[in-house]
């Protein structure tokens, strides 16, 4: 297949570009940054894509978005909505005027759209909250969608929390994790959905290559834990105790407005994926943290 990956240099997109390269397909990379062979430059929030091209495009796999992680003020959540809302608007524009449309569009999400939620399990039918990043998630699927007009398969991966080597947030956990120094957040009860980002680049392939498969999908693994749980279970890979509590006041006078998603409970089941017949390689914390830290 010849496939379009926005954020393609990103932590996600870089695994999966080389993944999708192994099994030989031909991949146009779309980001800012972008120069050379097989790229084209695009900044998401300016306009649309050039996506004229030949071969034609048979999928587009859409990751780019501003980074969420970092101190909120009213610019930066301008620029986490608009590279997300409009980036996608854009994107799906520039499909609209395609002769030949791609087959399919893979979209990220994320399971910030469930918001605080406590214990509930939460599946892909579960509502969507309010809040900024809770409308973010919203209008971002709700622009991906758009592309079903075009005959499209639209498919939309709302990411958890993402463990891999070399990047993503576990990259800034380990140091304090391996110093002995790792701590809960909080009383620790709050659920966090977590995913190796194996099975996410995995679930993005089969999203591709598998044409029943259309609609939203929870990317997360099966067994979700609590903050605390996990905490041990970090502790546990880099054979170190993890004995602290970090109080919410002080990651809130760190981290200002963004630290509530760090509290945010969200039990989510991979319930769709399941129903497709995906297969988990880490459907368990544990063997997931020993691969990574390994």
């Amino acid at each position: 297949m010849h496939i379009a990956i926005s954020g393609a240099t990103g932590f996600v997109g870089r695994r999966l570009a080389g993944e999708l390269t192994a099994e030989g397909h031909s991949i146009l990379k779309l980001g800012r940054g972008a120069n050379g062979a097989g790229q084209r430059r695009w900044d998401p929030v300016a306009g649309e894509p050039d996506l004229q091209i030949a071969p034609p495009l048979d999928a587009i796999v859409h990751l780019a978005g501003e980074p969420v992680s970092q101190r909120w003020n009213d610019d930066v959540k301008r620029r986490i909505r608009d590279s997300r809302v409009l980036g996608t608007r854009n994107l799906v524009g520039a499909i609209g005027k395609l002769a030949v449309k791609p087959r399919v569009l893979v979209s990220a999400s994320a399971v910030g759209l469930y918001g605080e939620r406590g214990d509930q399990i939460l599946d892909e039918r579960a509502a969507p909250a309010s809040g900024f990043l809770a409308d973010v998630c919203r209008e971002w699927e709700e622009e991906a969608d758009k592309a079903a007009a075009f005959g499209v398969r639209v498919v939309k991966i709302r990411i958890g929390l993402v463990l891999g080597k070399d990047g993503g947030a576990l990259a800034k956990m380990l140091l304090p994790f391996r110093l002995g120094l790792g701590a809960k957040l909080g009383d620790g009860s709050q659920w966090m959905s977590w995913i190796h980002l194996d099975d996410l680049t995995g679930m993005m392939r089969y999203a591709l290559s598998h044409e029943a498969v259309h609609g939203a999908w929870n990317g997360v693994a099966p067994n979700p834990v609590t903050n605390a749980v996990f905490t041990q279970e970090l502790a546990a890979a880099v054979h170190r105790p993890a004995w602290f509590a970090a109080p919410r006041f002080l990651i809130e006078m760190g981290a200002g407005e963004m630290a509530q998603i760090l509290f945010f409970s969200q039990r989510c089941a991979p319930a769709a994926a399941l129903e497709a017949g995906f297969r988990f390689r880490y459907p368990e914390l544990g063997g997931a943290l020993r691969a990574v830290v390994s």
